[in-house]
């Protein structure tokens, strides 16, 4: 783990930083809807599965850009941007009705991320403890795939003036709208290191990574 500290005298956004760090601490949450037609057809034409597709995109494009990989150390007063964020996905247990995080390291390349993410979940399966660590995980984004319902809202809280920078993405099931499989993805920001373009940014991002991912023709 590894990163970089914010010097915020010259921090580009340093007067909308220090305006929701400190004068009205808060978050900004959006949720819309992603098309994911081609990202379907191409999992399926390649016999690769679709959510660990979407996770690999999703955290490519959290890793674009500073703003999505930043955190506040408390203990310093610093802010820092890391130089990779890494997703914690979920296993959901039917038996029990509980969920089990796993930690999965980033890769770019796409095999190597698939191959780690499929082998974390088939050992989450294993056992049916909660095991949250966030202690010896401080840069792992929450990545929450809601896989019972297609939903249209959903908001995340956090306590008030708790300045938590990472992501927290949450997805749910994909449904046909006018012959497009569309997929609801709710993407929650500190203010203080994003406002509503770059939550926007994140939507954008990811509709052009699909089509370069599936136009590409990136095969196991």
């Amino acid at each position: 783990m590894n990163y970089k500290k914010i010097d915020i005298e010259t921090y580009y956004r340093k007067g909308v930083f220090r305006h929701f760090s400190e004068d009205c601490k808060c978050s900004v949450s959006m949720t819309s809807r992603v098309d994911v037609t081609k990202l379907v057809d191409h999992s399926k034409k390649t016999n690769t599965k679709f959510y660990i597709n979407f996770l690999y995109l999703l955290t490519k494009v959290l890793n674009s850009r500073d703003d999505y990989k930043m955190a506040y150390l408390w203990q310093t007063n610093e802010l820092i941007c890391y130089d990779v964020i890494n997703p914690t996905q979920y296993v959901f247990h039917e038996d029990t009705e509980t969920c089990t995080p796993v930690y999965t390291n980033y890769d770019p390349d796409y095999k190597t991320f698939y191959d780690n993410a499929l082998a974390d979940v088939e050992k989450a399966k294993q056992t049916r403890e909660y095991l949250l660590d966030s202690v010896n995980h401080p840069n792992w984004f929450d990545a929450s795939y809601i896989s019972w319902l297609s939903y249209d809202s959903l908001n995340i809280e956090l306590p008030d003036g708790y300045l938590y920078f990472l992501p927290i993405i949450n997805w749910g099931k994909y449904r046909e709208e006018n012959g497009c499989l569309m997929l609801p993805l709710t993407v929650r920001m500190n203010h203080a290191i994003a406002d509503g373009y770059l939550v926007a940014k994140v939507y954008k991002l990811l509709e052009e990574e699909i089509e370069k991912f599936t136009s590409g023709g990136k095969l196991i």
